[in-house]
């Protein structure tokens, strides 16, 4: 495990320590599944962003191939 120094917005702060008071659990315990989360999404954000990109870069070449299949049918 990793130690890490971090600084909150004063909100953020206080809107985390609220939520850990009622969920019951550690501080640390609820920023690593936050963060983890946040990975995930920007992570799954930025394979769409990618795949998204080389679709475009291999479309020509896609509907080329696709109109050769035609003129074999």
């Amino acid at each position: 495990m990793k130690n890490l120094s971090l600084k909150l917005k004063e909100d953020i702060y206080r809107d985390t320590e609220k939520v850990v008071k009622k969920l019951k659990v550690p501080r640390n315990s609820y920023i690593n599944k936050a963060v983890d989360f946040y990975n995930k999404v920007n992570t799954r954000s930025l394979t769409r962003k990618k795949l998204f990109e080389e679709s475009l870069l291999v479309s020509g070449d896609s509907m080329e191939i696709l109109l050769e299949f035609e003129k074999l049918s």
